[in-house]
């Protein structure tokens, strides 16, 4: 019987390192790829040569073809370009969320058929399941709950989810480490990367300002009735829930409540304010769930650390996902991702949030 073919993204890292010899062992054909990303600088340029290298090294010891593939018009175009204009629309986007649906995944996918494999695999920590009562494919939280990262693929498509491997959401983290060392991988130890990838120095206004030549406007620091309180140094320096670096002494504690970029103003409240029981997101992506008619109980988080919390879902006549929380949460940040999920742990539906109610 011949194997079933499978290209995996290779980032030079333990965990997919570890996912393509897993693949192997469970009998596959793999082909390792490497993702060459945009990036500003060369010397950045430098940094993902080190981790083709790395990457190269693994196919080898693994005795896989291996491929470095150029995804950076992609990249600058769905992640890049999409991060700027977030920001500049008062937003805080989740890069690593539009990189998995477009680039990662689309684009990836797209070359694997080229190379006439079935599958395309990575590293993450997640599992891949029908749903037992819709039979729609979905992503289910991982073995390695500390490490779980369904929160950045609920936006995944069914064709996607078909044609897709995760390996290691069978095993944690240090069982993977370990299956590296075993086996002699020289990453076995290499730390997590904790950065966003095409911002080295994490300094991202700066980053704005470099690549795009955008200056963000001074503006007014406003409270809740919207009386002046003082200058900000334009929308892109702050986020929802933001207490250190506003740059103005006010003599009591103060939290960015909200962004209205069509007035450049930062609303400004007290941390009470910042908690409410319903959020609004758009761009509703169905996963487990196909449709939702009428309300459902179910279990959401609103940023990538947040635990899920229990909630009633609907959507509204205009398509929004409306998810009213039993109890009130902190800071949904219009720009984040709203993720809903079973009490199984499968991603039911999710979108981007808009805004919130009291």
């Amino acid at each position: 019987m011949e194997k079933k073919k499978v290209l995996i993204g290779l980032s030079g890292g333990v965990d997919s390192s570890v996912a393509a010899y897993l693949l192997k062992e469970q009998g596959y054909d793999v082909i390792g790829a490497t993702l060459q990303m945009w990036q500003e600088s060369e010397e950045r340029k430098g940094f993902l040569s080190t981790a083709a290298e790395d990457a190269s090294k693994v196919a080898e010891m693994l005795d896989i073809p291996f491929y470095v593939m150029d995804f950076a018009n992609e990249f600058k175009e769905k992640v890049v370009d999409y991060f700027f204009n977030d920001y500049k629309t008062g937003r805080t986007p989740n890069p690593c969320i539009q990189c998995n649906r477009h680039v990662k995944w689309a684009a990836l996918y797209d070359k694997a058929k080229e190379l006439g494999c079935e599958y395309i695999a990575t590293g993450h920590y997640a599992r891949i399941t029908k749903h037992e009562e819709t039979g729609r494919y979905c992503v289910e939280m991982s073995a390695a709950a500390a490490k779980d990262q369904t929160y950045v693929l609920y936006n995944l498509t069914q064709d996607q989810l078909e044609h897709t491997l995760m390996p290691c959401g069978e095993y944690t983290k240090e069982e993977i480490r370990a299956i590296a060392e075993k086996i002699g991988l020289k990453v076995a130890n290499k730390p997590d990367s904790m950065e966003i990838c095409f911002i080295p120095d994490n300094d991202y206004v700066g980053f704005i300002e470099r690549v795009y030549g955008y200056k963000a406007k001074k503006g007014n620091f406003v409270d809740m009735q919207g009386n002046v309180m003082g200058k900000h140094q334009g929308i892109i320096n702050y986020t929802v829930g933001q207490r250190k670096g506003l740059g103005v002494a006010f003599g009591k504690p103060v939290y960015v409540n909200r962004i209205l970029p069509e007035r450049n103003e930062v609303v400004l409240g007290s941390n009470e304010e910042l908690f409410h029981t319903t959020v609004m997101a758009e761009d509703v992506n169905f996963a487990a769930w196909g449709s939702v008619e009428g309300e459902k109980r179910a279990k959401a988080k609103i940023r990538y650390a947040h635990k899920a919390s229990p909630c009633t879902v609907s959507i509204t006549e205009k398509g929004l996902l409306k998810c009213v929380f039993d109890e009130p949460q902190r800071a949904a940040t219009p720009g984040q991702a709203l993720v809903v999920y079973d009490d199984n742990n499968h991603v039911l539906c999710g979108g981007t949030i808009i805004g919130t109610k009291a």
